[in-house]
C-alpha cells in the first residue's frame, strides 16, 4: 500500500473510533440526563449536544451532583471526540486533495512514458498478438466515449488473454531498444512518489525486469524451448499492464486533458489506420 494510501487508512481508523465514542457519549449522556435530571428526552439529548459542541446556551443546565459530574464527562470525553472528528474531517480532505495533485502530476509522467516508449512497445507487441483481433475493437477509443464505454473496454480486457510468442518477436531489437530507453526509465524511480500510482509502478517494475531478462544472455537466438516460454512470460507481463495502464491513461486524458486525448487517440496502437495528420 502506498504512503498516501496508509495516512488515509489511518485517518478513517480515526474516524471511527472517535464517531463510536460520540455516539456512546451521546447515549449514554442523554440516558443520564434523563436518570439524574428527570429531564425529556428531547431536552437531554439537546443538552448533551450542545455540550459536546461547544456552544452551551445555559438555558438547560444540570443542577443534581450526579448530573454535574456526567456533564463533567461529557465534557472531558465528548467534546475531545469532537474536536479530534472535527480535525479528522479536515486532515481527509487535505490529504485527498493532496493525492489528486499528486496523482494529476504522476498521470504527466505516465504520458511521458508512453510517448517516448510505451506506445512504441503496445504497437510491437499488439502486432504479435494472434488474439489481438478479439479485443481491437474494444480499444479503439474515440471522442465520444463515456465512463460506460471505457469500463466495457476494461471488462473487455479482463476477458483477453495475451498469448504473445517470444519467439516470434525480434528479441535483439526489443533488447536494443529497451537498453536505448534505459536511463529514462530510471528517471522514473528517482521519483519517492511514484509508489503512488499503484498501476504504473508495477508496469515499469515488469518493464524493468524483462530489460534485465533480456540483458543477462549473451544471444537471444537459439534458446532453449522452456527459454523462450519463460521470456513469453514476462513479454506477456508487461504486454498486459501496458494494455491496462494505457486505457487508463486515455480516459484520464479525455477527462482532463482533451487536446493530448485527440493525439493520443489519432496514434492508437491497436489502430490499423491510426495517423497523427487531422483528416
Amino acid at each position: 500500500m502506498s504512503l498516501s494510501g496508509c495516512v488515509i487508512k489511518t485517518i478513517h481508523l480515526r474516524l471511527r473510533i472517535y464517531i463510536s465514542i460520540l455516539i456512546v457519549v451521546v447515549f449514554v449522556g442523554t440516558l443520564g440526563m434523563m436518570t439524574f435530571e428527570h429531564r425529556s428526552l428531547l431536552d437531554s439529548f439537546y443538552f448533551v449536544m450542545v455540550t459536546i459542541a461547544t456552544v452551551g446556551f445555559g438555558d438547560i443546565y444540570p443542577v443534581t451532583p450526579a448530573g454535574k459530574l456526567l456533564t463533567i464527562g461529557i465534557i472531558l470525553v465528548g467534546v475531545g471526540c469532537f474536536v479530534g472528528l472535527a480535525a479528522s474531517i479536515i486532515d481527509m480532505m487535505i490529504e485527498k486533495r493532496e493525492r489528486a495533485l499528486r496523482l494529476g502530476n504522476l498521470n504527466m509522467m505516465v504520458g511521458a512514458f508512453y510517448s517516448e516508449a510505451g506506445t512504441s512497445l503496445l504497437r510491437t507487441f499488439s502486432a504479435h498478438d494472434p488474439a489481438v483481433d478479439q479485443v481491437r475493437a474494444a480499444l479503439l477509443v474515440s471522442d465520444t466515449w463515456s465512463d460506460d464505454d471505457f469500463t466495457r473496454a476494461f471488462d473487455a480486457l479482463h476477458q483477453h488473454s495475451t498469448r504473445i510468442d517470444s519467439r516470434t518477436l525480434d528479441l535483439p531489437d526489443l533488447k536494443g531498444f529497451l537498453t536505448v530507453h534505459r536511463t529514462f526509465l530510471l528517471t522514473f524511480f528517482e521519483n519517492p512518489q511514484i509508489i503512488e500510482h499503484e498501476g504504473f509502478t508495477p508496469l515499469l517494475q515488469a518493464v524493468f525486469h524483462l530489460l534485465e531478462e533480456l540483458a543477462a544472455r549473451d544471444q537471444l537466438t537459439d534458446l532453449p524451448a522452456p527459454d523462450y516460454a519463460h521470456l513469453s512470460g514476462d513479454i506477456n507481463r508487461v504486454y498486459g499492464l501496458l494494455i491496462a495502464e494505457w486505457m487508463t491513461y486515455m480516459r484520464h486524458l479525455k477527462k482532463h486533458y482533451p487536446y493530448l486525448f485527440s493525439l493520443a487517440m489519432r496514434t492508437n496502437p491497436f489502430d490499423a489506420h491510426a495517423s497523427a495528420i487531422v483528416r
